[in-house]
């Protein structure tokens, strides 16, 4: 499914019309990026935890060496804050 059939599923489902469904989604990626990326809170704070869905939030992932796939030679990766996202149990449950 790509963000127009997600749209399209949205407007049926909520008995708005497409354009309004699109902007709804895009005003709930655009509040979920804006947080994960709100540099004014702590990382552990970040976290956006809706129930029964899931929960997005940022992690650390740390300094690490790897290979450059072309020469061989070694190299430094450097640390990164990615973001994260964990399925909760009704999501799981409706998956499975």
């Amino acid at each position: 499914m790509n963000k127009s059939e997600l749209i399209d599923t949205m407007a049926d489902k909520s008995e708005l019309t497409k354009a309004d469904a699109g902007r709804a989604l895009d005003a709930f990626l655009s509040a979920v990026s804006e947080r994960l990326a709100d540099t004014s809170i702590e990382i552990k704070d970040r976290s956006i935890a809706l129930v029964g869905f899931g929960t997005f939030s940022v992690k650390e992932r740390a300094e690490r060496k790897g290979r450059n796939p072309q020469t061989g030679a070694e190299i430094t990766i450097k640390a990164a804050k990615i973001p994260s996202f964990k399925a909760g149990k009704s999501l799981k449950d409706a998956v499975n």
